[in-house]
């Protein structure tokens, strides 16, 4: 994708594609509609522990507090091809970002990024990953899309 073009394409990525991910697809989708803005918004992870499963049952409770809909969703694990279909590939953290870059051709390494470099500093704590909620207490998630939102406004920003 050349620097002046912008993307048509946005997948997010997390270890299992059952809560930060898909989470972050559907925020982000909200806020690319509030903003006009008709783009390909995906999401997979790293691993396929889950393939085929809907979200956490904590990360959507979570997510419709806030009026987002997790319908039709199912976990997947990221292909070779979503390196050349998706603009924009944003990890929810460095290890998963990590794990993308080695098995990422390196034609496409540049569309490769952590979500949380579209947040603002100030507003997420100086934080540069989203953390992982689902080992941890059911305020993880409300913390989670609390940075999502954040990231999801900053790359509207970006694209607007």
């Amino acid at each position: 994708m050349p620097r002046d073009t912008a993307p048509n394409s946005v997948l997010f990525v997390c270890l299992g594609n059952i809560c930060r991910s898909p989470t972050a697809e559907v925020v982000f989708r909200k806020f690319a509609k509030n903003a006009g803005l008709t783009l390909r918004i995906d999401s997979a992870g790293t691993g396929a522990w889950h393939q085929g499963e809907p979200p956490d049952p904590r990360a959507q409770a979570t997510g419709e507090r806030r009026s987002y809909s997790f319908a039709g969703q199912t976990a997947r694990k990221i292909e070779k091809l979503d390196f050349g279909t998706f603009d924009l590939i944003l990890a929810m953290d460095s290890t998963n970002l990590r794990d993308l870059k080695m098995s990422c051709p390196q034609a496409y390494r540049q569309k490769l990024k952590l979500f949380l470099s579209y947040g603002h500093a100030d507003k997420t704590a100086g934080l540069t990953e989203v953390p992982d909620p689902y080992h941890g207490e059911l305020n993880g998630f409300d913390h989670a899309l609390d940075l999502l939102e954040i990231a999801s406004a900053g790359l509207i920003a970006s694209l607007t």
